[in-house]
């Protein structure tokens, strides 16, 4: 840090109260005095500075990190917090590249929306009307009840990333410790950063999180865990019965954690789903979008949760968005009961399995092996080596996929993988990324 922003704090930050001395700092930051990654004083020296005593500063300092503006990192310490940079799903593809990185499904697999609109029965909704469609409503109690096998609230969301920004956000405060899959989906990591909670990351085997890295988080303090049940994004994994059930009964001596299940495959799963939470859980929520089966632009998702969640989650959108579309929610609910679209599910869980053995296949002729237990729209490539370079040398012959790494908890994380989208592959794209990959593994 420079002397003239230490100056500055100096200067115009008065002697007081823990209170006093935070809202001073807080002021020199929004004005601009201090700039994201500038170094707060240290502790001793400002309080030697404004006289007072440095568990005041230190206070000071704990408000400001709990206001989100300011960073800890250990021994150096304390500095104004940067906007985070949140990776995302898609992109722009390279001219003449062919886009396995996306993590998009098949257009040709989504169901016609303009067709179904043109069918859709829809009386316009005026403010005070109920906030979930009544046939959206009926369609997932009749879906998830008996799944989850209590007594549920049902809540419509923007999509399952908005749903489990609002989750979290109802029930804790920033800097609480949120355990999560290691690797772990991109827009839940964005979370989690965006909205200053801790990553507590979870380690996953072939049949989920592991039991160990479960109650590791659990011992550790974390308020809240978020999971996949299925088609892990990104690597594919889906929880097993025995898993869930070993989950389930370590996670019934924590029944204050929040237990947010992200079901995001779930109408083009392969597999069924296994539930996490136990009946001694008092606060759970099961999130399922129709974005990967019906379209990411629907914007809806269902949330199935305790009483007392949905209660908080309504109240957080109605102080935000205050409902979702009726008109997103009617048209998501009559293609969900439409026989064509439901065969058409059908039909794009068989293409999709097609497509991941297609790649899988023309991998493992060339000894690039990849677990057998994978759903969704990706297929994880396990390497012997950093990633980073591989993607980086794919990219030059015309092949954009994901670094593993991209998809760490935690800062510093390094996944030795790549992640490849295979929604959209065909027998030839597979056969020639295969054999450009092995070519690239082979050589120093």
């Amino acid at each position: 840090m420079t002397s003239t922003v230490a100056d500055q704090v100096r200067l115009y930050v008065v002697r007081g109260t823990a209170g006093e001395i935070s809202e001073g700092i807080r002021n020199l930051i929004s004005a601009g005095v201090l700039a994201p990654g500038d170094a707060l004083p240290p502790i001793r020296a400002l309080a030697d500075d404004l006289e007072v005593h440095r568990n005041t500063v230190a206070g000071a300092y704990r408000l400001l990190v709990a206001a989100g503006v300011v960073e800890t990192q250990g021994r150096r310490g304390s500095f104004v917090r940067a906007i985070p940079f949140l990776e995302g799903e898609g992109g722009i593809a390279l001219p003449g590249s062919v886009d396995l990185a996306s993590g998009n499904p098949d257009p040709a697999l989504l169901p016609d929306l303009r067709a179904s609109l043109d069918r859709t029965t829809y009386t316009p909704r005026l403010y005070g009307a109920a906030a979930t469609e009544p046939l959206l409503d009926s369609w997932a109690r009749s879906s998830i009840e008996d799944e989850v096998l209590r007594p549920c609230s049902i809540t419509i969301t923007n999509g399952a990333v908005d749903a489990v920004e609002r989750l979290l956000t109802a029930h804790l405060t920033r800097g609480d410790a949120v355990a999560i899959e290691d690797p772990c989906f991109l827009a839940s990591i964005g979370t989690l950063k965006a909205n200053s909670f801790r990553a507590v990351p979870m380690d996953i085997d072939t049949s989920g999180i592991t039991p160990q890295g479960l109650l590791r988080a659990l011992e550790s303090g974390v308020r809240a865990i978020i999971c996949t049940p299925r088609a892990h994004n990104p690597t594919g994994v889906s929880m097993s019965a025995d898993r869930a059930a070993i989950l389930g009964s370590i996670l019934a001596e924590f029944p204050h954690v929040l237990v947010i299940e992200d079901d995001h495959f779930s109408a083009v799963s392969s597999n069924r789903y296994c539930r996490l939470a136990p009946m001694s859980t008092t606060r759970w929520a099961l999130v399922r979008s129709v974005s990967k089966f019906l379209g990411p632009d629907l914007r809806v998702a269902v949330v199935a949760s305790d009483l007392d969640t949905g209660i908080r989650l309504s109240t957080h959108l109605r102080s935000g968005a205050n409902w979702v579309s009726h008109l997103q929610q009617r048209l998501s609910a009559e293609l969900l009961s439409d026989p064509t679209v439901i065969d058409g599910l059908a039909n794009a869980r068989a293409v999709y399995e097609r497509r991941r053995t297609l790649l899988k296949s023309a991998l493992s002729e060339h000894d690039i092996e990849v677990p057998d237990t994978f759903d969704g729209l990706n297929v994880w490539v396990p390497l012997d080596r950093d990633s980073e370079p591989i993607v980086e040398r794919l990219a030059e012959s015309g092949w954009l996929v994901r670094d593993g790494s991209q998809f760490s908890a935690t800062p510093g994380q390094c996944h030795r993988a790549l992640r490849v989208t295979a929604s959209t592959i065909t027998s030839d794209q597979a056969r020639e990324f295969a054999s450009a990959l092995a070519e690239i593994l082979a050589s120093p």
